[in-house]
C-alpha cells in the first residue's frame, strides 16, 4: 500500500459529464479505500484545467477534450503533476509516454486498474519530495534536499540557501536557482525566494517562518502571496 501523510490534490479533466462523475466517484473509493486525504477538482476543458497555478499530486485527462484536447494540455504541464490518461483510443498509447504520463488506461476504465495507476502516480509525487540540489564550492560538493530548504536570499550576487540544517551559500543569482524549485517555492522579494510549506503566517509585509524568522515581501507581490499562501493551507497535511 501506499503511504503518504498530506493531503493530496487531485484533478480529473472530462467533458462528458456522466464519466467524469463516475471518475470523480471512483477517486473517492480510492482515497478511503487507502485511507487517505484528498481534494478532488473537477473540470469540463482542457484550458479550464490550465488556469490552475497549483500542481497536483494526480490528474485523470481525457485525450478527446472540446478545444485544447488533452494531448495539447499535457505537454503545457508535463513534468509538474503525474497524468493518468483516460481513453477509448489506443493510437495514442506512445504519444503518451513521451509526454512522460503515469498511465494510459481504456475505457471503460475498472477500479482495479485505476487504483493500480494511482498508486504508480502518487509513487512519482511522493519521488518529488527527494528532489536534491547538489552545490560545489572549493571543490566540495554538498547536496541539498530541496524539501528542507527554508528560503533563499541573494546579497551582492551570493546567494544563500537556508536550510533546517545550516546555510550553504556560493557566486549566482536567484532567477537561475528559481528555475530548479518547484511549487513550493515562491519569489516573494527580488531578494528572496520563500517555501510555502515552512511558512506560518504575514505579518506587517513579512512572511512568518515555522521556525520564527521573517523574510521580506515586497508591496506588489503581498497580495499573489497571500493567495499561494491561503491555497497552499488548503492542501496542507491535517
Amino acid at each position: 500500500m501506499v503511504k503518504i501523510s498530506k493531503r493530496l490534490a487531485i484533478a480529473i479533466c472530462e467533458d462528458e459529464t456522466y464519466i467524469l462523475e463516475e471518475l470523480r466517484k471512483k477517486a473517492e473509493r480510492y482515497i478511503k479505500k487507502r485511507r487517505l486525504t484528498a481534494n478532488i477538482k473537477t473540470y469540463t476543458s482542457g484550458e479550464e484545467l490550465l488556469k490552475e497555478s497549483a500542481a497536483f499530486d494526480i490528474i485523470l485527462l481525457d485525450l478527446r477534450l472540446p478545444g485544447l484536447n488533452g494531448m495539447e494540455v499535457a505537454k503545457q504541464i508535463s513534468g509538474k503533476s503525474p497524468i493518468i490518461f483516460i481513453t477509448s483510443y489506443q493510437e495514442y498509447a506512445l504519444e503518451a509516454f513521451e509526454v512522460e504520463a503515469v498511465h494510459y488506461l481504456l475505457k471503460p476504465v475498472t477500479d482495479e486498474r485505476l487504483y493500480v495507476a494511482m498508486d504508480r502516480a502518487i509513487r512519482r509525487s511522493k519521488q518529488a519530495d527527494d528532489q536534491t540540489l547538489t552545490l560545489t564550492k572549493a571543490g566540495e560538493a554538498h547536496v541539498i534536499l530541496v524539501r528542507d530548504i527554508l528560503y533563499c536570499e541573494v546579497l551582492n550576487h551570493r546567494v544563500s540557501i537556508h536550510t533546517a540544517q545550516g546555510t550553504f551559500d556560493y557566486f549566482g543569482t536567484l532567477d537561475v536557482l528559481e528555475t530548479r524549485l518547484d511549487e513550493r517555492f515562491f519569489r516573494c522579494h527580488r531578494s528572496f525566494i520563500v517555501n510555502m510549506s515552512c511558512v506560518a503566517g504575514q505579518e506587517k509585509g513579512t512572511a512568518v517562518l515555522t521556525n520564527g524568522e521573517q523574510i521580506m515581501i515586497s508591496r506588489r507581490k503581498q497580495s499573489e502571496f497571500m493567495k499561494n499562501l491561503l491555497e497552499f493551507l488548503k492542501n496542507e497535511v491535517i
